[in-house]
C-alpha cells in the first residue's frame, strides 16, 4: 500500500483511513494490486491463536466470507443467511465468527456487553456495522434514524471499552445503486445511508472525552462502492471483487503492525517510545543545551579577548592567543551533532513521517548504476604513496567500490536474482577477509596486544551500532555485520595474544616460531569446523547471559549462527594469506617496486592467467546454482577463490599496483558507516523498503536522500573518531576508569532492557 500511496502522492498515518488517501484508491482494479499484498501463509501467521468476530447485517456477512476466504479459499458460502456462521482453522488455530445482528438495537448491545465482562474471552478483532435493515423495516422514517442514534450512543461506551484491548472497527454503510433495488428496498436511498453514516461517525468519534476515539471508522469499502456499486447484482450488495479488496485491506490494517511490511507503512501504528529511548532523548537534549551554553560563554569570552587598536601607535595589540579546543567542548559538540542526526534517523524510520517505497528489481536498476560508478571510479585515479600489495589506498579503494555495489544491490532489491546474490556474498566475505588480513598483519608486525588498541578497535566498530540500538529500539544482532567483525576481531586477538605470543620479530630469529604459529592457526581452524557443524554447542555458548542479549534475534541465536557459518573460513583465509605474504616479503621473494610485476614475467603471466580463469569459473558456478540453500552450503569453501583471484589480478601488474581510485577510496574510509546508516535513512523500514523524502519524483528522491545519507555517514565517521580520542585515552589508569564507567553503563542498559522485556510480555 505504501508504493501505491507513493505513486499517487498520498499518505495515511497510523490506523485511520482518511478520506483523501482512500479516494486515491477508489478504483477496484487499482485496489486489486493491494489484494496481492498478503499471501495466505502470511495471513495465517498473522492470525495464529486469534479470534475475529464480525457482527452485523448481510453486508458484514459478505465481508466475513471474503475475509475467511483469504485464510481458506475453499470455504463455501453455505448455511442460513440469517443465522450465526462459525469458521475455525484448527491447524493455524484461527477462529472467525459471523454474528447475525442486522440492527443496532438491544440484541446487538447485549452481544457486545458480554465481551466486556472480564470472565469472557474477548475477540482480538471486532468488525461491526448495520443500518440498511433499520431503514427498510421502518420505511426510512426519521423516527428510525433518531432511534438508531440512541442505540448507537448506548453501544459506544461498550465499543470503547473493548477497543482498549481489542481492535474494533465500525464499517460505514456502502452506497446503493437505486435503479437496481427491488421494490421492498426502494426506501434505502443514498441520502438515508449518508445520514446514518454521519450519525455513526459523530457519535463514535465523540464517545470519549478529552481523547481520540479508539473505535476505528472503516470507510474504504464505502469509497470502493462509489465506483463499483453499479456492477452489483441487486443494487445493495457489492460485487465479489470489491468486497475481496475490502477484506484484504481489513486484513492488512490488522496484520501490518504484526508483520510490519513495507507496503503497510501507512497503516502501521507508530511504535511507543521505550524507557531507554526516552532516556536517550533526554541525554541528547541536555547535550545540545550544554553545547549551546558552552558556545555562548566561549563566544563572549572570545569577544572580550578580541584584539584592540592602540590609539597612539595605530597598531593592533594581540591580547591572547585562542586557546586550544578543550575535550569537554569536543565531547559536547560531538553529542550535539549526534543528537540531531539521531533525531533524523528516528523521523525517517520510526515516526511514520515519511513514506517507504517497495523495491522492484530489474537488471537495468542494478547494472546501469554499477556501470556509472565504475566510470566515475576510473576517472578519479591517482598514484599510490606506496606500491606494496594491499597498501592502505588500495584496501580503502577495495572497501569503497564493494560498499557502493552492496548499496546498489540493496536499493535495487537484487537479492531476488541468484547470480547477483552470490557475487554480493563474495563481497561481504571480502570484507571479513580484510578483517583477518589487516588485524593479523598489525599484531604480527607491531606486537601490540595492549588494551588501548583493543578498546580503540571495538569502540570504532560498535559505537554507532550501540547508539542505534538505543535510539531505534533494535537488537544488536539486527546490524549483523558489526557483530561479525567484532567477534572475528576478538578471535584474531585471542589467537595471537594467548601464550605463547608469536610475532614477526621473535619468529625472525628462529623458524621454529613459524611452526608454532601454524599450529595456532590449525587449532583455530579446528574450532571453527567444530562450531560450524555443531549447532547445539554454538547456540549454547551464545545463549548464555549476557551474550544472549547481544546475539539473539527474535528470541533465538539461529540467525547469528547462520550468518557466522556463512563466512566461517574467510577470516582464517585472510590471516593465512597475511602470514604467507609477509613471510615472502621478508625473504624478498616479491618485487614491490613502482611499475614492477610482483614476480618474474613468466610466473606473473602464469598466475594472472590462473587468476582470470578462477575468477570467471567462480562466476559461472554462481550463475548456474539452482537455489540459495545449495549455493550457501558451498560458499564458505569457495568464496576465497574469487577473493584471491581479485587480489592477484589487482597486484601482480606493477602499473595496477601503483594507482588507485581516490573516488572509491573516499567511500572506503566511511564504508562501515555507510553500511549501517543505510538501514534507516536510505533504505528505511529496516532495509525492506526505500525511504521517500520527495513523493512523486523517484529520481529526485534518490538524489536527495543519497546526498543526505552520504553526508550523515561521513559526519558520523568524524564524530566517532573524535569521541574515540577522548573516551579511549592512551593512559592505562585513565582508560581503566573509563572502562569501569562503560561497564556500569552497559549493566544499567541490560537492567533497563530486562525491565522493558518484562513489561512487553
Amino acid at each position: 500500500m505504501a508504493a501505491l500511496a507513493y505513486n499517487l502522492g498520498k499518505r495515511e498515518i497510523n490506523h485511520y483511513f482518511s478520506v483523501r488517501s482512500a479516494k486515491a484508491m477508489i478504483h477496484v482494479n487499482t485496489f486489486s494490486r493491494v489484494a496481492d499484498f498478503l499471501e495466505r501463509n502470511e495471513a495465517k501467521n498473522c492470525l495464529v491463536d486469534k479470534h475475529i468476530a464480525f457482527i452485523g447485517d448481510s453486508r458484514i456477512r459478505q465481508l466475513f466470507y471474503s475475509f475467511v476466504k483469504i485464510i481458506n479459499p475453499q470455504f463455501k458460502e453455505e448455511g442460513n443467511k440469517h443465522e450465526n456462521i462459525p469458521f475455525e482453522d484448527k491447524i493455524a488455530s484461527v477462529k472467525v465468527d459471523f454474528l447475525w445482528h442486522p440492527e443496532v438495537n438491544g440484541s446487538m448491545k447485549q452481544c457486545i456487553k458480554v465481551w466486556t465482562e472480564d470472565s469472557v474471552a474477548k475477540p482480538h478483532v471486532i468488525v461491526a456495522g448495520a443500518a440498511t435493515w433499520s431503514i427498510k423495516i421502518h420505511n426510512g422514517s426519521n423516527e428510525a434514524l433518531s432511534q438508531y442514534k440512541m442505540n448507537i450512543t448506548s453501544i459506544a461506551p461498550l465499543l470503547e471499552k473493548l477497543a482498549k484491548t481489542s481492535d474494533v472497527y465500525w464499517v460505514l454503510q456502502d452506497p446503493v445503486y437505486e435503479d437496481l433495488l427491488s421494490e421492498n428496498r426502494k426506501m434505502i436511498t443514498n441520502e438515508k445511508i449518508d445520514a446514518y453514516n454521519e450519525a455513526a461517525v459523530s457519535i463514535l468519534n465523540s464517545s470519549t472525552r478529552n481523547s481520540k476515539s479508539n473505535v476505528k471508522m472503516f470507510s474504504v469499502s464505502k469509497l470502493i462502492a462509489q465506483e463499483t456499486i453499479m456492477e452489483s447484482l441487486d443494487g445493495l450488495h457489492l460485487p465479489e471483487s470489491s468486497r475481496e479488496t475490502s477484506a484484504m485491506i481489513l486484513m492488512n490494517v490488522y496484520c501490518n503492525k504484526i508483520l510490519k511490511p513495507v507496503d503497510g507503512s501507512c497503516c502501521q501504528p507508530r511504535p511507543p517510545l521505550t524507557l531507554i529511548q526516552k532516556l536517550a532523548a533526554c541525554f541528547f537534549t541536555l547535550s545540545i543545551i550544554g553545547y549551546l551554553i558552552f558556545y555562548i560563554i566561549h563566544r563572549n569570552a572570545h569577544r572580550k579577548n578580541k584584539p584592540c587598536t592602540d590609539l597612539e601607535s595605530g597598531e593592533e595589540k594581540k591580547n591572547i592567543i585562542n586557546p586550544p579546543v578543550s575535550p569537554l567542548e569536543i565531547l559536547l559538540q560531538s553529542f550535539c551533532k549526534l543528537g540531531l542526526i539521531m533525531a533524523y534517523f528516528y523521523m525517517c524510520d520510526r515516526a511514520n513521517l515519511f513514506m517507504k517505497e517497495n523495491k522492484f528489481y530489474t537488471h537495468s536498476t542494478f547494472f546501469i548504476p554499477i556501470i556509472y560508478i565504475l566510470v566515475l571510479g576510473v576517472f578519479y585515479n591517482e598514484n599510490t604513496k606506496e606500491t606494496k600489495v594491499l597498501n592502505r589506498e588500495q584496501t580503502d579503494e577495495w572497501k569503497g567500490w564493494m560498499q557502493l555495489v552492496i548499496l546498489i544491490y540493496h536499493i535495487s532489491g537484487a537479492s531476488t536474482f541468484l547470480p547477483v546474490y552470490m557475487h554480493i556474498r563474495v563481497l561481504v566475505a571480502a570484507y571479513l577477509f580484510q578483517t583477518g588480513y589487516g588485524h593479523f598483519s598489525y599484531f604480527w608486525i607491531k606486537g601490540d596486544f595492549g588494551i588501548h588498541r583493543v578498546c580503540q578497535v571495538l569502540f570504532r566498530l560498535n559505537f554507532l551500532v550501540v547508539v542505534l540500538c538505543i535510539v531505534m529500539d533494535r537488537p544488536y544482532q539486527f546490524y549483523y555485520f558489526v557483530p561479525l567483525v567484532t567477534v572475528w576481531f576478538m578471535v584474531i586477538y585471542v589467537t595471537l595474544a594467548l601464550w605463547p605470543q608469536i610475532i614477526q620479530k621473535k619468529a625472525n630469529g628462529n623458524c621454529f616460531w613459524h611452526f608454532g604459529l601454524l599450529l595456532k592457526l590449525a587449532f583455530l581452524l579446528l574450532c571453527i569446523c567444530f562450531l560450524a557443524y555443531s549447532q547445539g554447542a554454538f547456540e549454547k555458548i551464545f545463549s548464555l547471559w549476557p551474550l544472549s542479549k547481544c546475539f539473539e534475534l527474535k528470541g533465538n541465536v539461529y540467525e547469528w549462527w547462520f550468518r557466522w557459518r556463512l563466512d566461517r573460513y574467510v577470516v582464517f583465509h585472510g590471516m593465512l594469506f597475511a602470514f604467507i605474504y609477509l613471510a615472502l616479503q621478508k625473504r624478498q621473494i616479491l618485487s614491490e617496486g613502482k611499475g614492477e610485476p610482483l614476480f618474474s614475467n613468466k610466473v606473473s603471466n602464469f598466475l594472472l592467467f590462473i587468476s582470470v580463469v578462477s575468477f570467471l569459473t567462480y562466476s559461472i558456478w554462481a550463475s548456474s546454482c539452482k537455489n540459495k540453500a545449495e549455493c550457501n552450503e558451498l560458499h564458505p569453501s569457495v568464496s576465497v577463490v574469487q577473493i584471491l583471484a581479485f587480489i592477484l589480478i589487482r597486484n601482480i601488474p606493477g602499473y595496477a599496483r601503483s594507482v588507485y581510485s581516490s573516488f572509491f577510496a573516499w567511500f572506503g574510509r566511511i564504508s562501515l558507516e555507510l553500511f549501517i546508516c543505510q538501514y534507516h535513512i536510505w533504505l528505511a523500514a529496516d532495509t525492506r523498503g526505500i525511504l521517500v523524502l520527495i513523493p512523486g519524483n523517484p529520481m529526485l528522491n534518490i538524489i536527495v536522500s543519497t546526498f543526505i545519507f552520504v553526508c550523515v555517514a561521513h559526519e558520523i565517521s568524524q564524530i566517532t573518531n573524535d569521541l574515540a580520542q577522548i573516551i579511549i585515552p592512551k593512559d592505562n589508569s585513565s582508560l581503566l576508569k573509563r572502562l569501569a564507567c562503560i561497564a556500569a553503563f552497559f549493566c544499567g542498559l541490560l537492567i533497563l532492557s530486562s525491565i522493558q522485556d518484562k513489561s512487553r510480555h
